[in-house]
């Protein structure tokens, strides 16, 4: 009988799983070498940043106002599915050699390595993560792929003499027709399984275990020199639908470039002062504690905030004054841009003179309605700049300060076409009633404005679109806070349309102009409608 030469195929379901479960292993060992390095340094993050930094700014946008605060989960979860696309795609290619699916994981390998190597705050250790990703998805899937084809040639589909891709002067056991991989196979795909999940699992534990929640535990309260005046009665309605005037940490809004939070401690923490200033400086968490540390209560907002939306909120802040910091470094003539750097490399370009101006009081924050600073927030050390967007001032987690000129660098988003100075417009919003809620004739409309530096000196209302009317103000606490409105009367049944607008205390009303929030800020009036029944 004459030998005939033949390519074994393996069962599609069965390359498919070698496919996937070899990148499930690979990510696991890669994240869990990661961690134990740098967390910047995991393949899957590292990419996600730069999928982060290459993402065009509309996208960005529509991300931030689609998904809000699930904005970084949506990102990941896609991630995931791409890469599991790739898993299969790289078995199904593999079904006759391996060689297909080993080349299309090296080309991953590469990019990952090159995303973890040019991340901001890349060590020389880094590429060991990406490194042992790329093995152990390439050792995998050659040993699960192997394991496929004994299992193929056991059920007797053909009997090899041969390497795994080849079947030398193999003789057909059947029909020819391709094999289903059965126990030794389903063993080696069990165990690969289960040891990326524990692996995945030990890369998330010993990310986690930073210290740095037990060093935020250590700080305890902070007690501040000068505390911030009591919040007097009447500073929000919110028994008629307005949000309370202070915010809870754990209701305060959150947007950032961060997949992951970057964890730092206390006692590590510290802040170099350089660039165009008279005396280099360096701060620890200490040097800051024993400074006079001032209470102030401050809105901030995000530059991401369409008209009506989300991302505004207040917090009691405890920080130093920069421009106390700044005198004492002294500022040179024409440094006209402060640059601020986080731990994790994101960049911020800030006015020097809104830092260096007294009456603006512009803070290094270590505390946030009288706790340390939450993690998500830039424990243990944030910049908070009242009137400035948080995109050119809001610095988390900072550890570099450097006196230069907007002439000279590019902060992050400045790169991007964002706005290079960004002052919060005057705006308002209306809380009470919610868009198509049915309410009482009796219901009031309440809502929020905010002017920061500026202040709110009315807000009016006008009812499917006739007179506009001045709204009821709550006490003014601070004109670098928000002020809260309400309207009431008692309204037709049917359905109506409210919209509001404010006046800050330079006498500028907002406009009825949309404009989107990028480059430096929504413009509009917020509306609602709403059934009165």
């Amino acid at each position: 009988m004459t030998s005939t030469r033949l390519r074994a195929s393996t069962a599609a379901p069965a390359a498919a799983a070698v496919g996937l479960l070899s990148m499930a292993a690979g990510l696991a060992v890669g994240h869990l070498v990661g961690a134990l390095i740098s967390p910047s340094a995991s393949p899957l993050l590292a990419v996600g940043a730069s999928a982060i930094d290459f993402t065009p700014t509309w996208l960005k946008d529509f991300a931030v106002r689609t998904f809000g605060n699930y904005d970084k989960v949506v990102l990941l979860s896609g991630m995931a599915v791409v890469i599991a696309v790739i898993g299969v795609v790289a078995g199904l290619i593999s079904r006759r050699s391996r060689t297909p699916g080993l080349v299309l994981i090296v080309v991953l390998g590469v990019v990952a390595g090159v995303a973890v190597l040019t991340r901001p705050t890349a060590g020389p250790f880094d590429v060991l993560a990406p490194l042992a990703a790329l093995i152990t998805s390439a050792g995998t899937f050659a040993v699960l792929h192997r394991l496929g084809r004994l299992d193929y040639s056991r059920t007797g589909g053909y009997s090899t003499t041969g390497g795994d891709s080849d079947t030398r002067n193999a003789t057909p056991a059947g029909d020819g027709s391709t094999g289903v991989p059965r126990r030794t196979l389903l063993a080696g795909s069990a165990v690969v399984a289960a040891g990326a999940g524990i692996t995945a699992a030990a890369g998330q534990l010993v990310a986690g275990r930073s210290g740095v929640e037990a060093s935020r535990q250590a700080v305890a309260r902070i007690m501040p020199t000068v505390p911030a005046p009591p919040i007097p009665p009447g500073a929000d309605f919110a028994t008629d639908g307005s949000p309370t005037f202070i915010t809870p940490n754990r209701d305060f809004y959150r947007v950032d470039v961060n997949l992951t939070l970057p964890r730092l401690r206390a006692e590590d923490w510290r802040l170099h002062i350089h660039g165009m200033v008279d005396r280099d400086t360096t701060l620890s968490f200490s040097d800051l504690t024993t400074r006079t540390l001032i209470e102030r209560p401050l809105t901030m907002t995000c530059v991401s905030n369409e008209v009506g939306g989300p991302y505004i909120s207040t917090a009691n802040f405890t920080g130093v004054l920069l421009a106390d910091l700044l005198a004492e470094a002294g500022v040179q003539r024409g440094a006209d841009q402060t640059f601020t750097t986080s731990v994790d490399g994101w960049t911020c370009g800030t006015p020097t003179a809104a830092l260096t101006d007294p009456s603006r009081k512009a803070m290094l924050v270590i505390a946030m309605n009288g706790e340390p600073l939450p993690i998500e927030h830039g424990f243990p050390v944030r910049m908070v700049v009242p009137g400035l967007y948080g995109f050119v001032s809001g610095t988390k987690w900072i550890t570099e300060l450097e006196l230069t000129t907007f002439q000279a660098r590019q902060a992050y988003w400045l790169q991007r076409g964002w706005g290079q100075r960004a002052p919060i417009r005057t705006m308002s919003r209306i809380d009470s009633p919610g868009p198509f809620e049915r309410v009482s004739p009796d219901t009031p409309i309440t809502g929020i404005a905010w002017a920061q530096t500026r202040g709110i000196d009315k807000v009016e209302v006008r009812i499917d679109h006739g007179a506009w009317q001045p709204t009821e103000l709550s006490t003014e606490v601070s004109v670098d806070t928000w002020r809260m409105f309400r309207l009431r009367g008692r309204w037709a049944p049917g359905a109506h349309v409210a919209e509001v607008r404010a006046t800050d205390k330079t006498g500028y009303t907002q406009t009825k102009d949309r404009a989107a929030p990028i480059p430096d800020g929504a413009t509009g009036w917020h509306s609602v409608q709403f059934t009165v029944q």
